[in-house]
């Protein structure tokens, strides 16, 4: 069992900058694949960034540029750099887990809102 914890999430500015975490329990941290997805009001949950055990990175279009992930192994945390940030980036973030090493699964955290003001 993976335990994720979000936390960062606020009112912001537009222009203005936030940083997300999720802290993450459990022993396969280093070679999990670690991602943020969200979701706004009345839409889908959307595929934000994505970093996997080697550290390479991937975004969404929408956020290259602006969002940065990272991750830090010796604290089990997974970071998400917000700058730039527009009304349209107004969500619910999540934290996603996927355990690579056998048996495959995954995890969601319990989500932190983000409020982007014009």
């Amino acid at each position: 069992q993976v335990q994720l914890v979000e936390s960062g999430g606020g009112l912001v500015q537009a222009g203005g900058s936030l940083r997300l975490s999720c802290a993450a329990s459990g022993s396969t941290f280093s070679s999990n694949v670690m991602e943020w997805y969200r979701q706004a009001p009345g839409k889908q949950r959307e595929f934000v960034a994505k970093i996997n055990n080697s550290g390479s990175t991937y975004y969404t279009d929408s956020v290259k540029g602006r969002f940065t992930i990272s991750r830090d192994n010796a604290k089990n945390t997974v970071y998400l750099q917000m700058n730039s940030l527009k009304p349209e980036d107004t969500a619910v973030y999540y934290c996603h887990a996927v355990v690579v090493t056998p048996p495959i699964s995954q995890y969601w955290g319990q989500g932190t809102q983000v409020t982007v003001s014009s």
